[in-house]
């Protein structure tokens, strides 16, 4: 089975292949940029497709990018299996830190995946990452039955929203039936491990008003011993348009999840017994809220403004025992009770201010575009950590002595002034420039109580400009070339500016991380195939982390500095071909492959006590290949889709340990593996469909990092075989 799914790329590469080029306007000022409109065929799988050269505020022409449509995707849409939703874009690692999909954790390029910190994600265009400068992963986590579609912009697309090596990650969640006053949809699943999830929606448009409101529910055991989810959201968006030229959108949504944590295993524990816990009081709760308001304004036909301001506020709280796998969380023999666990708390007070301004104009004979505006964000992050908690089960975070570890804010102001301007030289042929300049000041005060109260403070100034250029030749209508360079940064997190203890130190000239993506494909559609095919390059410089030193006294102590580079390039490879067997009966069949060559250039780290040369070493979690490859058959209303997932080895450490330590498991080789999973979907009515799937079907043991920090060091076993049956009704 894994020789026959590794050679179909192969075997459908040596055809053409996928995407579609907008017609243009060129002789012109276009009256108004409309809204992209999905437009679907039975027998074709229209599941991905990319962005049209100019959306909304934004120009994507020329860059590398991918749409989902969420609607007809054959995937466990409940739990978020990252490898079915992301099949069809390549190189997307999928790091599964729960079945439960309460978090989805991604990343392209050689890139970290935990909970997708480096992508500048968004939903329908408002930034969700916790805190951009302190704690850039996404806490907030929309039910996937709510987005309409997903849209992936590569790093190269960068300037416009953010600084971000991963590029944007933007989720558009679904809008209502705009020709009716009142909609309903209820999309209701239940599975393995006692999975059921309930998912209510009611949407319409009366008059000037258009509404769209949904209530989600989630509980879930786990594929593990101990294992618990309990996950709700919430949202509404009311969008007033007086006029045809302006509008003003009033959202508000939320995320709240509890995860009872089964704790992390060794190497030993996990090939005696995967499904064992290791943990039974331990619980992560993130409880963020997103509200935003939005303003389209077009000024003139050939002018449109927006304006968005929006926040990100909640808390991040966690309860656990807090030690590696082998010491057991067991009633202490001299207190005759559990040990007190570890209480932390990150509360988000994160605010953005985007003002976005898209206008047309007439360079010779051909219309060109300009792209412009500014972002204001002012953040306070405020971390509790350390505090010493209860000794009780239950998630409780209380505690038994007021004063905290660590009690610390990391204050951010960062304003950024950025423009990217689409020249039309020829009817077939644009060059894109751009540029971004941000400025900022990150302030970190408060009480370490292992630290000498002298050494925070710690102020830190963001002054950078970044630049970047693309560019797109249509061969023929279906058919282009596109290439594209742009500069990246990324600013250092709360984790590297704190000391883990008194015998580590940070240093004052810590610099932020900074590269560049370059990018150049092939892509276009020809009779049945899709395709789009491109190699990338990713330059990271100043990568983060520790080494060895000592003091003029001879003592030992670890420094957290910019250790070095990394470089990485790949081929990023998408074929898919559709063929119409008959009026009735449809096939696809896709291949989404990249290959992954990520290594340190220049490095040095800690190990032990000395200071190892990591130069030629692998970057972690960046495996050589990672290939998914399908194939759906369409038999009028039933659908029935088959899809094998293959990611090769990796390592857990910059040293690339290959024997992991037997006492924690959490540095090692984390083995190659291969997953089987089948979605099968039937329309009964125009209002009533069922979906079914089968994750996981040859039940293979396997996992896809061992972190070092959160959720804890070690092993975290994905799940097995498990089932999902979903029944949607829309009225």
């Amino acid at each position: 089975m894994k020789r026959l799914f590794l050679g179909l790329p192969v075997i459908i590469i040596s055809c053409h292949a996928f995407a579609h080029r907008q017609e243009k306007t060129h002789d012109s000022i276009p009256l108004k940029t409309l809204d992209s409109v999905t437009v679907t065929a039975t027998w074709k799988q229209l599941t991905i497709k990319r962005l049209p050269d100019i959306q909304g505020g934004y120009i994507f022409g020329g860059k590398k990018t991918e749409v989902i449509n969420m609607s007809q995707l054959p995937a466990d849409i409940s739990n978020k299996t990252g490898r079915q939703v992301f099949a069809k874009v390549p190189g997307i690692f999928v790091y599964d830190m729960d079945g439960a999909g309460n978090q989805i954790n991604i990343a392209a390029r050689g890139l970290d995946p935990h909970r997708g910190w480096e992508f500048n994600i968004r939903k329908d265009g408002i930034i969700t990452n916790s805190d951009m400068y302190g704690y850039p992963a996404s806490h907030f986590s929309m039910p996937l039955e709510s987005i309409e579609r997903i849209e992936l912009v590569r790093g190269t697309g960068s300037l416009q929203y953010g600084a971000q090596f991963g590029g944007m990650l933007n989720y558009v969640t679904k809008q209502g039936d705009t020709a009716r006053p009142f909609s309903f949809e209820s999309i209701n699943t239940v599975g393995s491990f006692n999975l059921v999830s309930s998912y209510n929606a009611i949407g319409g448009k009366a008059g000037k008003l258009r509404y769209y409101a949904y209530l989600y529910k989630k509980s879930r055991n786990g594929y593990r011993d101990n294992e618990h989810t309990n996950s709700q959201g919430e949202a509404i968006a009311v969008t007033y348009e007086p006029n045809k030229n302006f509008s003003i959108r009033v959202e508000w949504a939320r995320s709240q999840y509890r995860y009872r944590i089964p704790g992390s295993l060794t190497d030993s524990m996990f090939n005696a017994d995967p499904k064992q816990a290791t943990r039974a009081r331990n619980y992560f709760n993130p409880d963020i809220h997103v509200p935003s308001v939005t303003l389209h304004w077009q000024i003139a036909t050939q002018t449109r403004l927006q304006l968005t301001s929006s926040a990100v506020l909640g808390k991040r709280s966690s309860v656990q025992f807090d030690k590696p796998a082998n010491i057991r969380d067991t009633i202490n023999a001299f207190t005759l009770q559990f040990n007190n666990r570890q209480v932390d708390i990150d509360r988000f007070n994160s605010y953005t201010t985007e003002w976005r301004l898209l206008h047309h104009y007439l360079l010779g004979n051909q219309t060109s575009s300009l792209a412009a505006g500014v972002q204001y964000m002012n953040n306070d992050l405020h971390r509790t950590q350390l505090g010493k908690g209860t000794t009780g089960g239950d998630y409780d975070l209380a505690l038994v002595d007021p004063v905290w570890g660590r009690d610390v804010h990391l204050k951010t102001r960062n304003l950024a002034v950025f423009f990217e301007n689409k020249f039309q030289l020829l009817p077939n042929l644009f060059v894109n420039a751009g540029a971004r300049f941000e400025t900022g000041k990150t302030d970190m005060s408060g009480t370490i109580t292992y630290y000498p109260d002298n050494a925070i403070p710690l102020s830190i100034k963001h002054r950078f400009p970044l630049l970047g250029i693309n560019a797109s030749y249509n061969l023929k209508e279906n058919m282009e070339v596109y290439a594209g360079w742009s500069q990246a940064f990324r600013p250092m997190l709360f984790k590297d500016l704190i000391p883990s203890s008194l015998f580590e130190k940070v240093d004052p000239d810590i610099e932020d991380a900074r590269g560049y993506n370059a990018e150049a494909g092939f892509r276009g559609t020809w009779k049945f195939l899709r395709w789009d095919i491109s190699g990338f390059l990713l330059q990271y410089n100043n990568r983060f982390g520790v080494l060895a030193e000592t003091d003029n006294s001879g003592n030992f102590y670890t420094y957290r500095t910019n250790i070095g580079n990394s470089v990485t390039r790949g081929a990023e490879i998408f074929v898919q071909a559709d063929w119409f067997l008959n009026k009735k009966v449809a096939l696809s069949v896709f291949t989404s492959t990249a290959f992954i060559h990520a290594r340190y250039g220049n490095a040095t780290l800690k190990s032990g006590n000395a200071n190892i040369n990591i130069h030629g070493n692998k970057v972690e979690s960046a495996p050589d290949i990672i290939t998914r490859n399908g194939v759906t058959v369409r038999v009028s209303n039933l659908s029935f889709s088959v899809l094998y997932s293959y990611t090769g080895k990796t390592f857990a450490d910059a040293l690339n340990t290959v024997v992991p330590p037997a006492n924690t498991g959490a540095v090692g080789l984390v083995p190659s593996y291969g997953i089987l999973d089948l979605n099968a979907s039937f329309r009964i009515s125009k209002n009533l469909e069922a979906k079914m799937n089968v994750s996981n079907v040859t039940d293979k043991q396997y996992f896809t990092k061992r972190p070092t920090f959160y959720p804890g060091p070690g092993i975290w076993p994905s799940d097995g075989r498990n089932y999902g049956l979903t029944l949607g009704i829309h009225l």
